[in-house]
């Protein structure tokens, strides 16, 4: 019986796709219809990009690191930092979901670490998500939108939070999804994204860690993993998708990845509960909008989905691999 459920799995998945365009992202130019935005990219939950969509923002031709420096140098704001670039990520050497070490820093001590001019003991990131532009950087308002007019109007409501994020090519962000339909704009530098649809989560594999935490030692200059029982148990995503184990984990080459590099002045629209992955280059600037998702019946339909492959995967079943789908045809047919 939950082989039959694997294989009706894999076939939502590979159907979903068929419906997508899950093949490619849709890149679009010029300001949408707030109606338009709505119908054919919200409600459907499919991504696209903005090529250009806010090059007329001050900060893409100001933020300079001598303009922030500047600006907001002096202003000391929380950063995360790692020994591997991987805040908030499996560490599967320690079987621990391992988050970072928090320190508050002057940006200009943030920048100069990011540009090589202090041998510092970490890669540090500006990643804090908790409307850290709106609380923290009032000075750098003027050069952006504090909200995205056309989008605030689509989702009759203004942004829950808009995030500042600064860092480095060695910062990375694993694959993770988000209860947030988000606008995600670069300033600087590029970012490198690879989504993956909703409905590939049967392909993705989840495990439960044991929550844990980077401190840094200044002194000694060395990271020490500290476990964080008050978190619990982290359920998240031991793969890769840059380099995916597919003799670990199969089921992942059925999955549908989108790959996309977004350059300064571009936006992309990526819907709630896509799962992303996010690298970037050196001295990337980032600030993005996240707009609270409709808790629907597609959330209702995703939990569902996601209670039964959990509860599968408790059974200990294989996971679905090629050798799994000799009735693949007929399952989408219908016939059993």
């Amino acid at each position: 019986m939950d082989v039959k459920v694997q294989k009706n799995l894999l076939c939502l998945s590979r159907e979903a796709a068929e419906f997508g365009p899950f093949d490619a992202i849709l890149e679009l130019e010029g300001e949408p219809d707030a109606l338009w935005f709505y119908r054919e990219h919200v409600s459907r939950g499919v991504p696209c990009i903005w090529r250009g969509a806010v090059a007329h923002w001050p900060a893409v031709s100001k933020w300079s690191n001598d303009y922030l420096r500047e600006t907001v140098g002096s202003k000391e704001v929380s950063v995360a930092i790692t020994p591997n670039g991987y805040a908030d990520a499996v560490r599967e050497d320690l079987n621990r979901f391992v988050m970072p070490h928090d320190q508050l820093m002057p940006v200009s001590q943030l920048l100069d670490v990011i540009e090589r001019k202090e041998d510092f003991p970490g890669i540090c990131y500006l990643q804090r998500q908790n409307s850290n532009f709106m609380e923290d950087f009032a000075e750098l308002w003027k050069d952006t939108d504090l909200d995205i007019a056309w989008a605030s109007k689509a989702f009759g409501a203004q942004p829950d939070a808009v995030n500042l994020w600064i860092g480095d090519e060695r910062a990375v962000t694993s694959m993770h999804k988000d209860h947030y339909e988000n606008l995600y704009c670069v300033v600087r530098g590029e970012k490198h994204f690879i989504l993956l649809p909703p409905t590939d989560r049967p392909l993705i594999p989840h495990m439960k860690y044991a929550s844990a935490r980077y401190q840094l030692d200044l002194a000694s200059r060395e990271f020490s993993v500290v476990d964080e029982k008050d978190h619990g148990v982290i359920p998240w995503i031991p793969l890769d998708p840059q380099k995916p184990d597919l003799n670990r984990w199969p089921q992942y080459r059925h999955a549908h990845p989108l790959r996309c590099t977004l350059k300064a002045g571009d936006m992309l629209f990526l819907p709630s509960m896509w799962y992303h992955h996010v690298s970037q280059s050196q001295g990337a600037i980032a600030v993005n909008y996240w707009y609270d998702m409709a808790f629907d019946m597609r959330y209702a339909y995703f939990q569902c989905m996601d209670a039964i492959t959990d509860t599968v995967a408790e059974g200990n079943c294989c996971a679905v691999g090629d050798h799994d789908i000799e009735d693949e045809q007929e399952l989408s047919t219908g016939k059993t």
